[in-house]
Formats: structure tokens, sequence, C-alpha cells
């Protein structure tokens, strides 16, 4: 049987991954096979759909049921002012097209929902959390668990930003998890009257951009299998001094999810 090559336009475009050891056209060619989905077209997703896109993974999927508003336009890149009133996932397909024509984009127009999540997560290998708020990182968070699919989660307010990989799921080589999950780290939501939003304490642009590029970062590693994941490990990062700091992170015994006596077995969002 022939063996799968790159053609000579795909060379071109994707010269400088090629030309990395780490990479090369045997890792490209995993990119082009590789689907993602991405949950939310915002701060977090837009420069995440970007570099993905970019990159050459091959088939995006990406679920948002907004619309583009006027005060998006500070972070999230991926839309412009022409995109105003437009769904956020055909905003983005539009420059992922435009950047990549290569790319397969999926438009999910629709709220990501415990009737709904099982079902999308099964079209994808790897997923994006690019939500805003807790009910929709603790949905997630499930249906990667059960759906046994690694979570890049990333979260920002203000001048701060937050990341980590999940794949609880997955044993090491002595049985234990690889890690914990999300609700390991956040075992119960916090009061929502307490919870800064951006649109009541704001967020400095450029911080959605960091968060997200890392995300894709991790994302690619994943792919590649390259170099040490964000499993088990938390990155903090403070845009005003400018410093990143990475905690160790434990799985909880007693976690509802992914610890010793589980008690949720479907996707919910609490």
């Amino acid at each position: 049987m022939a063996t799968r090559e790159l053609d000579d336009d795909q060379l071109e475009r994707y010269a400088r991954h090629v030309i990395l050891e780490e990479v090369g056209e045997e890792g490209q060619l995993k990119l082009l096979d590789a689907k993602v989905l991405v949950v939310g077209a915002g701060g977090l997703g837009s420069p995440a759909l970007m570099y993905l896109a970019a990159a050459g993974v091959g088939a995006l999927g990406i679920v948002d049921h907004d619309t583009v508003d006027i005060t998006n336009l500070q972070r999230q890149i991926i839309h412009t002012t022409d995109d105003v009133g437009e769904a956020k996932v055909a905003s983005a397909a539009e420059r992922i097209e435009e950047l990549n024509p290569e790319i397969e984009v999926v438009q999910h127009r629709a709220r990501f929902t415990a009737e709904n999540a099982m079902d999308l997560l099964a079209q994808y290998d790897l997923v994006v959390d690019g939500s805003d708020n807790f009910a929709a990182r603790y949905l997630t968070n499930d249906a990667c668990y059960l759906s046994k699919k690694p979570l890049v989660s990333a979260a920002l307010v203000r001048f701060e930003g937050q990341l980590s990989t999940y794949k609880a799921y997955q044993p090491l080589g002595d049985g234990k998890p690889n890690g914990p999950c999300y609700r390991c780290l956040f075992p119960t939501p916090p009061d929502p009257n307490l919870v800064p939003r951006c649109d009541t304490v704001g967020i400095f642009g450029a911080v959605a951009g960091v968060m997200g590029t890392l995300q894709a970062v991790e994302v690619l590693k994943e792919i590649l299998d390259l170099g040490t994941g964000m499993a088990g490990r938390l990155l903090l990062y403070d845009a005003l001094d400018q410093t990143f700091r990475t905690i160790k992170t434990n799985r909880d015994p007693e976690c509802p999810l992914c610890g010793d006596a589980p008690s949720i077995t479907e996707p919910r969002a609490d």
C-alpha cells in the first residue's frame, strides 16, 4: 500500500512545521487527520481556532449559539466589524476559510447542553473549552471524561488567566489516573453573585489572546504527543506582573465524576 504524503501545496504551506524534527511530514499528516471541537467562538475560541486552522488541523467543529456584538471585537479577533449581528459560528467559519481553505469547518449553532454534548463529542478527537461560565465548564468536563476525550480548558478575567488539560479517564503506567478532572479542582460552583464577569469587571483583551493561543499549543502537542502536557498541572498567568506560575494538581478520591465512588454518569452543568 502506498505511503500517504503531503502534496506540493501542503509542503509549502506547512514548511515551517515540516522542517521541525519533532513534527516533520508524519506529524503534519497527523494534524491534517485530527478533528477538534471548540466550545465557544469568543475570546478564547477565537485565537485557538485561528492557530489550529493555520497549523492544519483538518477538521474544526465550532459550538456557539451567539451572534457577534460590537463589544466582542476588543478581544474576539476571529470576528470583524462587518460581522456584527452575524452568527459567531458563521463568522468564524468565514475567517478560517480565508486563512486556510483546506480546513473542514463544522458549524454547530446551538448551546452546548447535557442533551447534545455526548453526540457532539463523538464526532471529534479532542475538545477545547472556550466557554465563559462555570456551568459550561462542568458540562464540558463531564462529557469529555465520559467520552474519554482530552480536554484543554482555560479561563480568564480582568488581567489573569488559567489553563490545564484534563485526561483523568486515562490511566498511567501505574494504573493511576492521568491527573484530576475539572471537578477535582473546583468541586462546587461559586455563588453566581460572587463570580466576576467580563461584562461587569472587564477583561484586558490581549489576555484572551495569550490564553487561547496557549490552548492551541496544548492541543497541537496532544495531537503530536510532544513535550510535557498540562494534565495534572494548572498554569496561572498574571498579565500585570507578566508572570506564569505552574502548580501541581491532584485527583480528588471523593470526586463525584472521576473519584473512587463516582455518582455522575451523565454530563451535567453543576
